[in-house]
C-alpha cells in the first residue's frame, strides 16, 4: 500500500460548550490508504474524557510510526492487521480501521451497511446539541438549529460550574421552547441531556426525578467516568436503581468489555468511533448491545463528515443518532452521509461513501 497522512483543520460556526470546556477550532487527521486505484480514507483526532486525553499532535507521531509497516502489506485481510491495530490507541486505532473499511467497500463496490445487511428504513432522526450557556444563548442556538433542520431530537449539555440552579433553568427554558414549537407546529420534540461528568452523586440523585418531571427522555454520563471499572460500575449502580428516565454511559464506555461490565447498571451506551477504535469494534458494540437489551446512542465529537460518514454506516442498529458535529462546520474538506429532513442516511457510493469537497 502507499500511506499519506495530512493535517486539516475544522472550524465551528458556533463554539461547543460543555462541563469541561469550550471548544471553536481542532485539528483532525486524515490517513489515505491507496492500493490497485483504490483509496481508503480514515479520520482521527484528539479528544478529552476527563479521565483520558489525547493531542491530535501525539496521535500523527503514533501513525507515522507504522507507516512504514502499513506500507509493507496488503489491504487484505484484515486479521493480518489485527497485531498493528491493538498497539494503537483507540483514535490512532480508528484512522486506521476506517481507511481498511473504506477500501474493502470500495473494492467490493459496496457501502459498507449493505455489505453488512443493515436496513435503511430502522434509521431513527439524529438529535442536535446546545451547549452549556445563558438562557438566552441556548435558546437562540436553538433556533439556529431549526432554520438548519426541523429537528425533533434536542440534546441538552448540563453539569454547568455554576451550579444546578443554572442546569435546572437551561432545562425549564429549553422545554418551554419545544412545548411552544409543539404548539405551533404540531410537531413533539425530544429533550435529551447531557452532564458530561459534571454532576457529584449527591447532585445527580435529585436531578434525575426532577428531569423526568419536566419531560426528559434521557440522562447521559450523569457522574464523572472513573479509570478503576469496579467503581465505574458501582458509582453507575448507585443511579440505575432511582432512575426514571433512560441511564446512557458514554465517556465511560470506550468498547465491548467496557459495554458488559455496563449493561446491568445502564439502560444504553454512547459509541463513537474514536472510543472504539474504528468501525470493527463499534459494529460488535452495536450488536450486543442488542443482544443485551441496551438501547444504541451513536455519538461524535468536533468531527467531520468523514468521520460521521463512516459512523452512518452503522445507523440501522441505532436507536438515538447524534451525528451533528458536521452540521456546524464552516470548513469540512468532505462530504459524506446525506440530510434529508432531520435523518441523516449513510451514502449509497461503496465503502464509507465520503468524498473530498470541492473548494
Amino acid at each position: 500500500m502507499r500511506c499519506r497522512l495530512s493535517r486539516f483543520p475544522l472550524t465551528k460556526a458556533v463554539p461547543l460548550t460543555i462541563s469541561r470546556g469550550t471548544t471553536g477550532t481542532v485539528e483532525h487527521l486524515v490517513l489515505e490508504l491507496e492500493h490497485d486505484g483504490c483509496t481508503g480514507l480514515g479520520e482521527t483526532g484528539g479528544f478529552d474524557t476527563g479521565h483520558r486525553a489525547y493531542s491530535s499532535e501525539a496521535l500523527a507521531a503514533e501513525l507515522e510510526a507504522i507507516l512504514p509497516a502499513l506500507e509493507g502489506l496488503e489491504p487484505e485481510p484484515f486479521q493480518a492487521f489485527e497485531p498493528l491495530l491493538q498497539a494503537l490507541s483507540p483514535p490512532a486505532r480508528c484512522a486506521v480501521d476506517l481507511a481498511l473499511h473504506d477500501w474493502w467497500g470500495q473494492r467490493l463496490g459496496q457501502p459498507l451497511w449493505r455489505l453488512w445487511g443493515l436496513d435503511q428504513a430502522a434509521i431513527s432522526p439524529t438529535s442536535v446539541t446546545l451547549g452549556l450557556g445563558s438562557e438566552a444563548a441556548v435558546l437562540e442556538r436553538l433556533e439556529r438549529w431549526w432554520g438548519q433542520l426541523p429537528a425533533r431530537r434536542i440534546k441538552l449539555k448540563l453539569g454547568s460550574p455554576e451550579g444546578l440552579d443554572h442546569d435546572r433553568a437551561l432545562v425549564g427554558a429549553v422545554a418551554q421552547a419545544l412545548e411552544r414549537r409543539h404548539q405551533t407546529h404540531g410537531v413533539a420534540c425530544e429533550l435529551q441531556v447531557d452532564a458530561n461528568g459534571g454532576w457529584s452523586l449527591e447532585q445527580a440523585l435529585p436531578m434525575l426525578g426532577w428531569l423526568d418531571a419536566q419531560g426528559v427522555v434521557l440522562v447521559e454520563q450523569p457522574l464523572a467516568p472513573l479509570e478503576d471499572p469496579e467503581a465505574d460500575c458501582a458509582a453507575f449502580a448507585a443511579l440505575e436503581l432511582d432512575c426514571p428516565i433512560a441511564l446512557v454511559a458514554d465517556e465511560s464506555c470506550w468498547n465491548l468489555a467496557d459495554l458488559v461490565r455496563l449493561a446491568p447498571y445502564v439502560d444504553g451506551v454512547n459509541i463513537k468511533l474514536l472510543k472504539s477504535g474504528g468501525l470493527a469494534e463499534a459494529l460488535l458494540m452495536a450488536r450486543a448491545a442488542q443482544r443485551l437489551g441496551l438501547g444504541v446512542m451513536l455519538g461524535c465529537y468536533s468531527d467531520s463528515a468523514l468521520l460521521n460518514g463512516a459512523a452512518a454506516q452503522l445507523l440501522p442498529l441505532v436507536r438515538w443518532p447524534d451525528l451533528d458535529s458536521h452540521l456546524n462546520l464552516v470548513d469540512d474538506p468532505f462530504t459524506g452521509p446525506v440530510l434529508e429532513g432531520d435523518r441523516l442516511w449513510p451514502a449509497a457510493s461503496p465503502g464509507l461513501g465520503v468524498i473530498r469537497a470541492r473548494p
